[in-house]
């Protein structure tokens, strides 16, 4: 990377929410100009958004790089929860910026766990780091994103996915009734539908409908009048729901689960990443055990995975870091 301060414009592009960022660059060192937060179904398209942003902070940009919350293939992104479709020539244009990235949300995210210090990170399992070895990230939100790094010969190089879409998979009677209740509903039940804000969601409406359990009136409203799955992690929490307990408790170790698949998948023996909106507001139920059990839980690579260092990315920040990072390589 060229060590020469650069500016740059950055942006984490979400189903719920827009974020963007100038930075000054240099090296894996971010120093922030301006930043805003936008909510994103306000706007038609990203390029209103984009345009307020610099109308209200003029600049010259050196470059700009978007992460988006869906797949990105040749500079074309279309967004998976909102109806946008981005293309980075066309966005070069109308923001004036000579050269625009665009990455998928997960590969940002990646790119972002280098500008991080050791503070940003909860250790969930120590492992044996392989210095040589690939890594992985996994991160719920509005929705769930994975992506791997693979070692280039001189350092990890981030690469997007899409597994959060992958098939999900029952490991028991319990999750067995859950698909059930699910294919109800939905035509495909991915990971996605289980492990994210509206899956914690999911998981707490199955768990009322096949318990035969009512959702008691303060609960109803809170989930009404706010975020339903904030409002079902933070009655869990506060252990002032069974439901919501149990919920929490399910959705934390099907979230260990699928880490450890992308984990054996990406051979992420470098390490695994927990990224996203969702974890460091569960830190408290992350650090019980829970999700590390169902980390390990592969039977005969149980071993392998007891060996891979597992960290949650506390900085919420990181995936505005990662567009900056790599706008100025």
């Amino acid at each position: 990377m060229n060590k020469e301060n650069r500016r740059v414009l950055a942006g984490d592009i979400g189903g719920t929410k827009t974020r963007l960022a100038l930075f000054d660059v240099a090296g894996t060192t971010l120093i922030t100009v301006a930043e805003e937060r936008y909510s994103s179904r306000d706007y038609d398209t990203f390029a209103e958004i984009a345009g307020r942003f610099l109308a209200d902070y003029p600049c010259q940009c050196d470059a700009a790089c978007f992460g988006v919350a869906g797949p990105v293939r040749n500079g074309i992104a279309k967004t998976t929860n909102l109806p946008w479709r981005l293309v980075a020539d066309e966005l070069a244009q109308s923001v004036g910026i000579p050269r625009v990235a665009l990455l998928n949300d997960l590969e940002a995210n990646a790119w972002g766990i280098r500008a991080l210090t050791a503070s940003d990170f909860l250790i969930l399992q120590a492992g044996d780091e392989d210095p040589e070895g690939n890594a992985a990230v996994i991160a719920a939100g509005t929705g769930l994103g994975e992506a791997g790094m693979y070692r280039d010969g001189l350092q990890l190089r981030p690469f997007g996915t899409e597994g959060g879409h992958s098939d999900f998979a029952p490991g028991d009677g319990l999750e067995i009734e859950l698909l059930r209740y699910l294919l109800r509903q939905f035509s495909h039940v991915s990971w996605e539908r289980v492990l994210s804000g509206p899956g914690l969601v999911n998981i707490y409406r199955f768990l009322c409908d096949y318990r035969q359990c009512a959702t008691p009136d303060w609960l109803a409203d809170a989930m009404r009048d706010g975020d339903p799955a904030a409002a079902v992690s933070l009655a869990a929490l506060q252990e002032k729901d069974d439901m919501c307990i149990e919920a929490l408790d399910r959705f934390v170790y099907l979230y260990g689960v699928e880490a450890g698949n992308l984990a054996l998948k990406m051979f992420a023996t470098g390490g695994f990443f927990v990224g996203g909106g969702i974890a460091p507001k569960i830190v408290e139920k992350l650090r019980d055990g829970t999700f590390i059990r169902g980390f390990q839980s592969k039977g005969r690579m149980q071993k392998l995975l007891a060996s891979m260092p597992v960290r949650v990315i506390l900085n919420e920040r990181t995936a505005l870091y990662g567009p900056a990072v790599y706008a100025a390589l």
